[in-house]
């Protein structure tokens, strides 16, 4: 029977996204994973990897990235170089092929777990210049004439932010979930997995302005999972007194709001309210 991905003791994975690596698993297909930046995408990659013993390969996608890249590419260049310097090693053209991360994952002589990282970063056409590949579990090497099929059949994760949509050809072949942002209770398990032994009433003012500041109207980009735990460390470490919290309030600019707010127009939105703030306040006291 197939091991069954349950979450780790480092990852708090909630049941809807349990049985989607499960399902992904159960049907050999893709699990397209799409979410906020810093929602856990990329580590749940590497937690199924570690829960069910299986080694990740990860392939990081960039704007410039080609689908070939997965496969493999032909360095001409250096072969016509070495073939005007009369090296040997010239006669053989695998010599100059350089295996990509699917050929990689394929010739494995165990499952392994593929992430392909971000692939909305790409150009358009990348998922569907990966459709057969990832489809038949196969593809050809022309310049040697070999055809190059995946000894054990890996566990595909993709990731995905949403920059721009992906064709349908691809969706239809993938299974698909989204994480979504993790409500109260479940990003205090996360937390606690993080700073175990965190003090309740720290945590609780902690994440009452962390929601507070996630739904302020106006906010260009709200603060990620990521961040709030980078947050929670610095409170820790300059060992910030839980009232410090509550008395900046839902209008002020956070405190230690470097590692929440990540751009000028943000910290520009709090200081104004912060601003009115005290201007209403001085207004009352007349």
């Amino acid at each position: 029977m197939t091991k069954r991905f349950e979450g780790t003791e480092s990852y708090v994975a909630t049941d809807d996204l349990k049985v989607a690596v499960n399902a992904a698993v159960t049907l050999q297909r893709p699990l397209l994973v799409k979410g906020e930046p810093g929602t856990g995408k990329t580590e749940l990659a590497m937690q199924v990897a570690g829960a069910l013993g299986a080694r990740m390969i990860e392939w990081n996608i960039k704007s410039t990235t080609k689908a070939q890249q997965g496969l493999y590419e032909y360095d001409a260049v250096s072969r016509l170089r070495d073939s005007q310097l009369g090296e040997e090693r010239v006669h053989d053209v695998r010599n100059y092929i350089k295996r990509g991360k699917l050929w990689e994952a394929f010739d494995a002589d165990e499952r392994v777990v593929l992430l392909i990282d971000e692939i909305d970063k790409a150009d358009i056409e990348f998922p569907n210049d990966l459709l057969q590949e990832l489809d038949k579990m196969e593809f050809h090497v022309y310049e040697t004439g070999e055809t190059i099929r995946a000894k054990h059949r890996p566990i595909i994760i993709i990731t995905s932010n949403n920059e721009k949509e992906l064709p349908d050809a691809f969706l239809r072949r993938c299974f698909f979930h989204y994480i979504r942002f993790p409500d109260a209770d479940t990003l205090a398990k996360i937390v606690e997995v993080h700073h175990p032994g965190i003090k309740p009433r720290l945590l609780t003012e902690a994440l009452t302005q962390f929601y507070e500041i996630r739904e302020q109207p106006g906010l260009k980009k709200k603060p990620s999972t990521s961040e709030v735990l980078d947050w929670l460390k610095l409170l820790l470490a300059e060992d910030i007194d839980p009232e410090v919290l509550k008395r900046d309030g839902a209008s002020a600019l956070p405190t230690l709001h470097g590692a929440l707010l990540k751009n000028e127009q943000d910290v520009h939105l709090f200081e104004r309210l912060a601003f009115l703030a005290r201007r209403e306040g001085r207004g009352g006291r007349q």
